[in-house]
């Protein structure tokens, strides 16, 4: 493994990925220098391309940002072999020069399918390993294809713009620097430093959704539509988080001046509710039920509380998990269904 590979177009561009979050990071450690930590920040590191990638990227950039970096290595036990990928991919990332680089192996569970039950597990690891280490961050390498893939399997499931805003930079403790990057460009990275990356079979295993879209759906688009499909699809990303954020703000702004805390529930004007366009009356009303009962609404269900507000003719109250809604005049209830309880 040469341990000074000359700077190519790739390994530039991942590297100035990598840069921006650790500066973050660098500033956030500052005002609290007296805080203990292992490490500031820990790579996760499957040992596949995109993850090694960011791991030396980051092995590299941190130390000139003045950041403790570590690594976290996952072994699902899902495969055949897993634990030998993953002591491989630890030992990878010790010669990279990152410490503490810590091995968890967890239980997959069945709830939700497996990639479901994978992810959970996985995240719970990650954050189990931020907490021993003292890490403020950790740093997941999907690319911009993966962004793209996530933005196309929230349309085909039909669940609107909060799964076609992808995944964001930064969630939490969460940070994905690599958003901007094609995967080539990781796969060339690994090339061009001399780095063997492990080819997880799963990744052209056509029994998974995700797999097909990558090996058949984007290539027809891009023979059909043309070039530059996935980042269109990364744009739309980026642009439909920057509206729903705008929205969410103006929807909490409202709720101040519409909102009526009871101790049964929560009320809200059905005047003021009528007066807004129905991306901030809907979002009046599952804030006002997250908030108040943290029962998160489907959309079926907020456009049922809705027509309480547009298309009012007597009907009774809604029934929600744990909800009922009830209009009385000129205000919207909210109030908690009470709990029976045993004799």
């Amino acid at each position: 493994m040469p341990s000074r590979p000359r700077l190519t177009p790739a390994i530039a561009d991942v590297r100035r990925a990598a840069r921006e979050p650790l500066v973050a990071i660098a500033a956030e450690r500052a005002q609290d220098p007296a805080l203990a930590a292992e490490a500031d920040v820990l790579v996760a590191l499957s040992g596949g391309p995109d993850s090694l990638a960011l791991a030396a990227a980051v092995a590299f950039e941190a130390p000139r940002a003045g950041v403790r970096a570590g690594a976290v290595v996952v072994d699902h036990g899902l495969q055949e072999g897993s634990a030998d990928v993953a002591a491989r991919a630890a030992e990878q990332a010790a010669l990279l020069g990152l410490a503490p680089v810590l091995v968890k192996r967890v239980a997959v569970g069945r709830r939700g399918g497996p990639e479901a039950a994978a992810r959970t597990a996985r995240y719970a690891a990650l954050e189990e390993a931020a907490r021993e280490s003292g890490a403020l961050s950790i740093l997941l390498a999907h690319t911009l294809d993966d962004q793209a893939e996530t933005v196309l399997l929230g349309l085909a499931r039909g669940s609107g713009p909060t799964s076609l805003q992808g995944m964001e930079p930064r969630s939490g403790r969460f940070a994905r620097p690599l958003l901007g990057v094609r995967r080539e460009t990781t796969h060339a990275f690994c090339a061009d430093s001399g780095l063997e990356a492990w080819q997880d079979p799963q990744n052209h295993d056509t029994a998974f959704r995700r797999v097909r879209l990558r090996a058949t759906v984007l290539p027809m688009l891009e023979r059909e539509l043309g070039p530059g499909i996935a980042e269109a699809l990364a744009r739309t990303a980026d642009q439909l988080r920057e509206d729903s954020a705008a929205l969410d703000h103006f929807a909490e702004e409202q709720a101040e001046e519409l909102a009526d805390h009871a101790e049964a529930g929560i009320s809200l004007s059905v005047s003021g509710l009528a007066a807004n366009p129905a991306a901030l009356r809907q979002r009046l009303i599952r804030l006002a039920v997250e908030s108040e009962f943290a029962v998160s609404l489907s959309r079926a269900q907020t456009l049922e509380v809705a027509r309480l507000v547009t298309d009012w003719h007597g009907q009774g109250p809604v029934s929600l998990p744990g909800v009922t809604v009830v209009r009385r005049g000129g205000i919207l209830h909210f109030e908690a269904v009470a709990t029976p309880t045993a004799d």
